[in-house]
């Protein structure tokens, strides 16, 4: 059997034969060198990883504390939308760049910009400050979340990668549950200022360990190959956030028939249109558009988008919900959330074992989005005097749905390519995953917000009664008012927010429908069938002709570094 072997290099021995080197122990050492050094890149893209999801629900439990301080409840839903635009513009860009420039110093760099957001929100002094800081924060945060996982790639091949994204669909399951908790005892204790702060120590040995523990492959790319799509960065972007502002103006701030409204919608409509113009022609386009002539990748992409509308926007407001109907405190809140996220890395493990095991994989998203949906519909039930205990269950039963369809989804974008567009096929999902975790947060929040107003307005015409109005409730202010006055504002959080679940259950039957639309691929067991002579994946193998690449199957170690052969 023929082996790959560096471009004008020796040939290396054929796999069998007897090793050139005296002894039989010799490639012993090369080998267990290789796994450490795999176990301590996975480690340093763990910490980039829980740097990057920890921020995402941090700030849920400390959320009513900031605005009542900053008094800027009218601006609540930016908080969370800031971070999760920026960074949903940028995953691609990240994605497309550190295929020509490496991972490692785009890495460094979104490590950076975050830590300068954390820095800005710590010492933000009005709600307008908070918000530029959790913009910068996404800018980076995009960037450590797609790169963690494309160097993943880059290293381990598509047989081994499941169990290794696993882990990190764990951390981010963790990190749900931790957040809010972290961010409820830093709201409780030394203040909710250093829910930023703990992001510098965080950030430093997030750097460090990029700097000194990932060892990737180096890109190797022409002069040609440079030639980034700026104008389809830009209209995605501008597209991107037109349409998350019509999420969160339309109806509140501004009238859905306005001018503003319209005109941001007609702009997102251009902006849409002249991105897949410009996609079409482009030398190295952010999102190919040839990805959607696959049906799997159409079908799931329309999933995922259904999916993050309805994750987002039930569990991101839901920690406020808990602190000001329940009177929970932030930390307990947080505790609240466990059954939920609990479930969500249960069920994940389970049928991601069930997968690997069965290699069928059609049947359990399905499952998934309509028990999801029976969630939703079970939490629009809750009312203001509904035991906690009951809405735990409630959010454990979304947890089960999101734990069974979720990570399934990547999975099977991803055994939908051939590995060398792997990468850019999940970064293009994610986008568009983010894309409704974007509207998820923005409409939901901005609905929430309008009606809460409105509801308080009209139990407390004078505005005396509420302590204000709605931009200085905190929890501790709620639950120190009068019994007959703390009711009534309940009961408004209950009625402003409840009933919205419901309207996000057919967002889940869509998804049920979309999945049912998969057609059920075999599971990849090698790597061999995706390894090409003219265009490699990153972290494969560098051949030198078809025969060659059609031998290209070894163990880990022979797909990602050794003498014989040369990474890109």
């Amino acid at each position: 059997m023929t082996n790959p072997t560096r471009a004008g290099s020796t040939p290396a021995p054929t796999r069998g034969a007897a090793p050139t080197a005296p002894g039989q122990a010799a490639p012993a050492a090369p080998v267990a060198q290789k796994d450490r050094g795999i176990v301590l890149l996975f480690m340093g893209l763990m910490v980039t990883m829980l740097l990057a999801s920890l921020n995402q629900t941090v700030l849920s439990s400390a959320l009513p504390t900031i605005v009542g301080e900053l008094n800027g409840v009218e601006h609540m839903s930016w908080v969370i939308t800031a971070f999760i635009l920026a960074s949903t513009i940028t995953m691609p860009i990240y994605g497309k760049i550190s295929d020509v420039l490496g991972r490692k110093p785009l890495l460094i760099t979104a490590i950076l910009l975050f830590m300068a957001g954390s820095v800005i929100g710590a010492v933000a002094g009005d709600m307008n400050m908070l918000i530029v800081g959790r913009t910068v924060q996404g800018l980076g945060g995009g960037g450590l979340m797609i790169l963690s996982q494309a160097a993943i790639a880059d290293v381990i091949p598509a047989r081994e990668r499941g169990r290794y994204m696993g882990i990190m669909g764990a951390v981010f399951a963790v990190s749900s549950v931790a957040g809010p908790l972290l961010g409820g005892w830093f709201t409780e204790g030394p203040g909710w200022r250093w829910v930023f702060w703990i992001n510098i120590p965080l950030g430093i040995l997030a750097a460090l360990a990029a700097i000194f523990l990932l060892h990737l492959p180096k890109k190797q790319r022409g002069p040609e190959r440079v030639r980034h799509d700026y104008f389809g960065m830009a209209l995605m972007a501008v597209a991107t956030t037109a349409i998350v502002l019509v999420g969160t103006w339309g109806g509140s701030q501004y009238a859905w028939g306005s001018a503003t409204i319209l005109g941001l919608i007609a702009l997102a409509v251009v902006a849409a249109v002249a991105f897949v113009l410009v996609e079409k022609r482009a030398d190295e386009p952010i999102i190919p558009l040839h990805l959607f002539a696959d049906r799997n990748f159409t079908v799931t992409t329309i999933a995922a988008l259904a999916t993050g509308i309805a994750m987002f926007g039930a569990i991101g407001y839901m920690p406020t919900y808990l602190q000001m109907a329940t009177g929970a405190s932030a930390t307990v809140a947080g505790l609240l959330m466990i059954p939920m996220m609990g479930s969500l890395l249960v069920t994940s493990v389970v049928t991601g074992q069930m997968v690997s095991r069965t290699g069928k994989y059609k049947v359990l998203p399905i499952v998934g989005s309509l028990i999801l949906g029976v969630g939703l519909a079970l939490l629009s039930t809750v009312k203001a005097d509904t035991p906690t205990p009951m809405i735990c269950v409630f959010l454990g039963v979304i947890g089960i749905g999101l734990g069974s369809s979720m990570q399934i989804l990547t999975l099977i974008v991803q055994n939908s390519f051939p590995l060398r567009e792997v990468g850019t096929a999940t970064a293009a999902n994610n986008y568009f995953r983010q894309v409704g975790a974007t509207l998820g947060s923005a409409v939901v929040g901005s609905v929430f917000i309008s009606r809460l107003t409105t509801l308080i307005a009209e139990k407390f015409p004078q505005g005396t009664g509420s302590a204000g109005g709605t931009g200085s409730l905190t929890p501790d202010l709620v639950q120190s008012l009068p019994d007959g006055v703390r009711v009534l504002v309940i009961e408004s959080y209950n009625e402003a927010l409840v009933p919205l679940f419901l309207y996000m259950v057919p967002l889940a039957i869509i998804a049920a429908i979309a999945l049912c639309f998969v057609h059920e691929k075999p599971l990849a067991t090698s790597v061999e069938h995706e390894i090409a002579a003219e265009s490699l994946a990153e972290g494969q193998l560098l051949v030198t002709d078809e025969d060659e690449a059609s031998d290209a199957v070894g163990p880990l170690e022979d797909a990602t570094s050794g003498p014989q052969h040369r990474q890109r």
